[in-house]
């Protein structure tokens, strides 16, 4: 399911066949999702915590699995999230980035950091 043929419509359903099938829908509210995002995001966080920017962009492959998987978990869990609020993730992205444009003009912001 590479990103250049998968949409995320295809990954919101395969979560949610996912779910179903084991009958998890019962503990897959809003809190306990929401929860979990923040937990696996530590996990991810976990893998870089003592690294200097150099390493970080240079983990050994077994590394860089972990973080593939961390990431993949974190992803999971937020579609998840979208399928139990009924939440369209395309529209939420594309309404916070012109929220975000409007708020980051780029020829007021290019290359500052903490404007």
């Amino acid at each position: 399911m590479p990103d250049k043929t998968t949409t995320v419509a295809e990954l919101r359903d395969a979560l949610r066949r996912f779910v179903d099938e084991r009958d998890w829908q019962q503990f897959h509210t809003p809190k306990n999702l929401a929860m979990s995002i923040a937990i696996e995001t530590a996990e991810l966080m976990e893998h870089f915590q003592w690294l200097s920017p150099a390493a970080a962009r240079d983990l050994p492959e077994a590394d860089l699995q972990n973080v593939r998987e961390e990431l993949a978990d974190i992803f999971c869990y937020a579609l998840s999230f979208a399928n139990a609020m009924g939440i369209d993730v395309s529209d939420a992205v594309r309404e916070k980035m012109i929220k975000n444009a409007a708020k980051y003009p780029a020829d007021r912001v290019r290359g500052k950091l903490g404007v």
